[in-house]
């Protein structure tokens, strides 16, 4: 698979864009919720345009050798999710729509602790079919790029930051500051 590499500087602009888009769009919310390992710079980014708290769970859909497992397994959960989730209004943060089970798989639990309110923001949406729908209650979903299905490399799974910074080609600069 075509593989497409992102430097730091291109993940903050994309942050950049989606807090402009959450903005632009009037909503508030409590917690970011964010999934990790993939979600948890993009929502630590996004804490510098909008501050709102965060609160971590973890996701795996992959083992520790990269090989994708048939359903997403949680390693971590929220420690108190009558106070964190019931009646508040949430922002699910991860890196990349792919396959969409990790967002359906944590959407479906959130939802069961009965938020006021729940949305989703993603860095990069692929366009690809997707195994699981955005439940009928999340009407909110921000997204930075909708990609072609190609491995994504993030920066922050890099060994050789130098190399990845390299392949991570703009097609169009940024002009503004």
């Amino acid at each position: 698979m075509e593989k497409l590499f992102l430097s730091y500087n291109q993940i903050h602009q994309t942050v950049k864009e989606i807090a402009g888009q959450i903005e632009a769009d009037g909503y508030t919310f409590d917690h970011m919720i964010a999934i990790g390992t993939g979600g948890f710079i993009p929502a630590r980014m996004l804490k510098t345009y909008i501050n709102r708290p965060i609160i971590a769970v973890g996701m795996a859909y992959y083992d520790l050798d990269d090989n994708k497992m048939d359903a997403p397994v949680v390693t971590q959960w929220l420690d108190d999710p009558i106070n964190q989730i019931k009646g508040r209004r949430i922002l699910l943060v991860d890196e990349v729509d792919d396959t969409r089970s990790t967002i359906g798989f944590c959407l479906e639990r959130l939802l069961r602790h009965d938020p006021l309110e729940i949305a989703v923001a993603v860095l990069h949406d692929k366009d690809k079919p997707k195994s699981r729908e955005i439940p009928v209650q999340v009407k909110r979903y921000y997204r930075g790029l909708k990609i072609e299905d190609r491995w994504i490399c993030y920066p922050w799974d890099a060994q050789d930051i130098w190399e990845q910074d390299k392949q991570a080609v703009w097609a169009d600069p940024p002009t503004d500051s």
